[in-house]
């Protein structure tokens, strides 16, 4: 094993996690704070959650990665802790279990929890981007939802029993969701800018997608086969918000193409050569900015998409807003 390649990475002081966070990550999170009995939910699903006994379970029947315990994955922790300028690095676990999998967990102290499919699956350069996607979700706070979602899956079936409470408890589960899918594309943009090699990142995804085939996959096809999804009649769209609705991941290939996207756009060089929002200017950031980009965010998705919906979405919207401007100009005239 060499430490060359870590050597070799840019660090990046004091990078705040609204670097890498999607603008639909902050924006879902704006707008589920919105959402009428939302802080009740939290308050009471905080009390749920036993944090102490959630650790106490890992502690007896999982290996916490240590200088001597699994000393590969502890290293590679504080090298992405350093790299991502980590404030401070959470508790890693292994845990036994053969699915393709890692979360990050807890309410006030999040603790990452690798399963050993991954362990035993990735090389080193992936397990980097693994790791890091893990932090990066920490750094983000976005282990507080997470841990709602679970708790919520866990007993939507008793919560949804409650008189009047369906109709509200669906729209919550709607808008977690919805926010954990691009919290999860937030995350592969940190663990990204972690491991500074966008065909490590890419690879994770196609051993995501193909169970660990790798030797039999092609990258063209596979970037080919995310733009096939992207590029889909009316009727297929409707299919896709439909699976997707009760996931709390992007598809595979989507999140690689999503990726890809980032690192087309240009932002992802621009982070590495220095130019990023820094932790110091976090207080300074606005909520009505983080909304704001986000709408601009779906719109140029919109736009820019091959996608049969979002293409009417977006000539509808458009139809809509040059009607209001007709309007509004009829009534200024008939005020003069």
């Amino acid at each position: 094993m060499t430490t060359q390649p870590a050597r070799s990475r840019a660090t990046l002081t004091d990078i705040s996690s609204r670097a890498w966070e999607h603008p639909a990550d902050r924006g879902a999170l704006v707008a589920l704070r919105k959402l009428k009995g939302f802080d009740t939910i939290l308050k009471a699903m905080s009390g749920l959650f036993n944090e102490r006994a959630v650790r106490l379970v890992f502690l007896g029947s999982a290996v916490r990665a240590d200088e001597r315990q699994f000393s590969r994955l502890h290293r590679i922790l504080g090298e992405v802790g350093r790299t991502l300028d980590a404030p401070e690095l959470p508790e890693l676990y292994v845990v036994a279990n053969p699915a393709f999998g890692a979360l990050t967990i807890g309410m006030n102290k999040p603790f990452i929890v690798l399963n050993s499919g991954v362990v035993d699956l990735l090389d080193e350069e992936e397990l980097r981007f693994v790791i890091a996607h893990e932090l990066g979700h920490a750094m983000s706070g976005h282990a507080v939802y997470q841990t709602l979602l679970h708790r919520m899956i866990q007993l939507s079936g008793v919560l949804s029993a409650i008189p009047a409470g369906g109709l509200g408890l669906r729209a919550i589960m709607a808008a977690l969701y919805e926010w954990s899918r691009k919290a999860e594309l937030s995350a592969d943009r940190a663990g990204l800018l972690a491991t500074q090699d966008p065909a490590t990142a890419f690879r994770v995804h196609m051993q995501l997608a193909s169970g660990g085939h790798l030797d039999d996959l092609d990258t063209t096809s596979f970037f080919a086969q995310g733009a096939e999804y992207d590029d889909a009649d009316l009727r297929d769209s409707v299919l896709k918000l439909l699976l997707v609705e009760n996931r709390s991941h992007p598809f595979a290939v989507v999140r690689a193409t999503e990726l890809r996207k980032w690192v087309d756009s240009g932002e992802y060089t621009r982070i590495l050569a220095g130019e990023y929002p820094r932790r110091q200017d976090d207080d300074q950031a606005k909520v009505s900015e983080a909304a704001a980009e986000a709408a601009r965010s779906y719109s140029d998705a919109f736009r820019q998409s091959q996608d049969a919906l979002g293409r009417m979405v977006h000539d509808v919207a458009g139809v809509l807003g040059s009607v209001k401007l007709w309007l509004d100009e009829q009534l200024r005239r008939g005020q003069d």
